[in-house]
């Protein structure tokens, strides 16, 4: 039986959550198929729905990360992306255009959802290409942090000014349990 893997760190903006799926010391999580369904299902209602993930749709997705994890460390120095990683995510953005597509619900009244076109690889690919985007974009960029935990490569967007880990919970415990043995040493 294979143990789904853990995402240690989700809620943050979809491009981050994404680059996050490497954590230290856990490998890729979407390294493959199972990988990439339980984070898709982990980020339910923030992504289309995909129908079935294969190699595809890990390849595309892997693709968009790569690009974003490359535009993403400029845009925290304040510097310019570099080409290809904006070419690429251009391209995947490009590859399945959306459009708004109209519906009536007595619930809700009148909806628009975007609806995109292309294979689901495209559709999830361009998905993420727009959230990176989106981030990339954002003034808040240049704040988003690393974790300061020992062996920690999360990245998030801190709400407030003094948080310095992805997890108080985690890493955060780990770094006062650690300063608390270090003070009192025989």
């Amino acid at each position: 039986m294979t143990v789904p893997p853990t995402f240690p760190l989700t809620g943050e903006p979809l491009a981050l959550d994404l680059l996050n799926t490497r954590p230290t010391g856990a490998g890729d999580l979407i390294a493959g198929p199972e990988g990439l369904a339980a984070w898709l299902a982990a980020q339910k209602g923030r992504l289309g729905p995909v129908a079935e993930v294969g190699p595809a749709e890990v390849a595309a997705v892997h693709a968009v990360r790569e690009a974003a994890g490359a535009a993403l460390a400029a845009a925290r120095r304040g510097g310019p992306p570099p080409a290809d990683a904006l070419r690429a995510l251009n391209g995947a953005a490009a590859a399945a255009p959306a459009h708004p597509t109209l519906a009536w619900t007595p619930e809700s009244g009148l909806t628009a959802t975007p609806h995109r076109t292309g294979t689901p690889a495209r559709c999830l690919a361009a998905e993420l290409a727009q959230a990176t985007a989106d981030l990339l974009t954002d003034p808040r960029v240049r704040e988003v942090r690393e974790c300061e935990g020992a062996d920690c490569v999360l990245l998030f967007l801190p709400a407030h000014p003094r948080r310095r880990w992805c997890v108080a919970s985690a890493c955060g415990n780990r770094a006062r349990v650690a300063r608390y043995y270090a003070r009192h040493k025989p």
